[in-house]
């Protein structure tokens, strides 16, 4: 049996552990210092340890899986072993400054001169399916390859966790990682996901933590939004989706004076009442200087089986609020697309598997990937952006 060449082995074990991805910080373990030691011994048995960010981190068993694979992939299967240790407070302090690339903590990295795109999906009143038109343009957008956040800012009637499937039997969401004061969002279909509904505890032992009502006011829920901003790492993000909630109140101002150059996307039925409450609110997000990139019609008919279309909420809707909001601008607004009334899409919503990805076919799913494609096309504007060039 010709002698082990350890140093050979050593390298080729390193290089296989740089396609470990931490599914948390979604970066290769690497590049986070989580190696501790490679050693392979003299019959080619290879012991790798792993330095995990905190105790009981929830995402260990992956870790441990995926760096054993890939030590196998060179040493052969069964002669990989893992050892699991945790980061001391020096080496977690230095991961967040990394993480961090130099800004300093409590920031908020999407405020002017940002290169992430900032949607804000708003409507004027609830039960437009303005959170299902986010959670499914999310998820459509980070099949295109996109790096994307979202950020449920429904304070009061969050419903993002349960709608990406960030949820348990119970109804309970995801809870994030801290890792100091760091905040690492829970993942689903590839979207970096933050809600108010990861941090509410069940008001007794093994209920629910979704039927538990959130009651604040304007300031908390200021810096609950702030938090969201600053605290949560997403990394470097193509686009970053803002759930708001109906309405024109604190949180919509909040977000204009947190992220004001978010785009718009208003949400509205085809009902001319749920149109005119839409228009309140692009006006506001219009007076806090974001500017409006388009109308999504949502529930704009139901096709029958015999090709029929039944308006249930009446038509037209997305096309006034569109027509109305483009009036005194020097671009028109356009309607983006109209959301066929669904089953597979409500469906989705409840298994937490958006209709884009589990029934990409469905009308309301064709119409969506619209409005996605329409987004991820749109021209960058670099008002209000700074740009790191000198003139000599």
């Amino acid at each position: 049996m010709p002698p082990v060449d350890v140093a050979a082995l050593e390298q080729g074990v390193r290089a296989a552990l740089t396609g470990v991805i931490d599914p948390e910080i979604r970066k290769p373990i690497t590049d986070l210092d989580m190696v501790e030691s490679v050693a392979v011994g003299d019959d080619g048995r290879a012991r790798v340890g792993i330095r995990l960010t905190i105790v009981g981190c929830p995402a260990s068993d992956r870790i441990e899986r995926d760096v054993r694979q890939a030590a196998e992939t060179v040493v052969g299967p069964g002669n990989a072993d893992v050892d699991l240790t945790v980061m001391t407070p020096e080496q977690r302090q230095a991961l967040t400054e990394r993480l961090r690339g130099g800004r300093a903590a409590r920031g908020n990295p999407f405020g002017p001169g940002t290169l992430t795109r900032v949607i804000a999906i708003t409507s004027g009143k609830g039960g437009v399916g303005k959170s299902t038109i986010t959670a499914n343009l999310a998820v459509a957008l980070a099949a295109r390859g996109l790096s994307v956040g979202l950020v449920d800012a429904d304070v009061h009637g969050f419903s993002i966790p349960g709608l990406v499937g960030l949820v348990d039997e119970h109804g309970n969401a995801a809870r994030p990682t801290r890792v100091d004061d760091m905040i690492l969002p829970p993942v689903a279909h590839g979207v970096k996901v933050i809600s108010i509904g990861m941090f509410v505890e069940p008001a007794e032992p093994g209920g629910r933590a979704s039927s538990v009502a959130v009651a604040w006011r304007g300031p908390m829920l200021h810096r609950t939004l702030n938090q969201f901003l600053t605290d949560v790492y997403f990394g470097d993000l193509d686009v970053l989706l803002v759930d708001l909630p109906p309405g024109t109140g604190d949180v919509a101002i909040s977000l204009g004076q947190l992220l004001p150059n978010a785009e718009v996307v208003v949400v509205t039925t085809p009902q001319p009442a749920a149109a005119d409450v839409a228009e309140r609110s692009g006006v506001v997000a219009r007076q806090t200087g974001q500017r409006i990139v388009g109308v999504v019609e949502n529930m704009s008919g139901f096709a029958g089986p015999e090709g029929s279309v039944v308006e249930l909420f009446g038509a037209g809707g997305g096309a006034l609020v569109a027509e109305r909001l483009s009036e005194g601008q020097p671009e028109p607004v356009p309607l983006l697309a109209s959301v066929p009334l669904s089953i597979a899409l409500r469906q989705g919503g409840d298994a937490g598997t958006p209709v884009v990805a589990s029934s990409p076919d469905d009308p309301a799913a064709r119409a969506i990937e619209q409005v996605a494609e329409h987004l991820a096309a749109l021209p960058r504007s670099l008002a209000g952006r700074r740009l790191d060039v000198s003139v000599r």
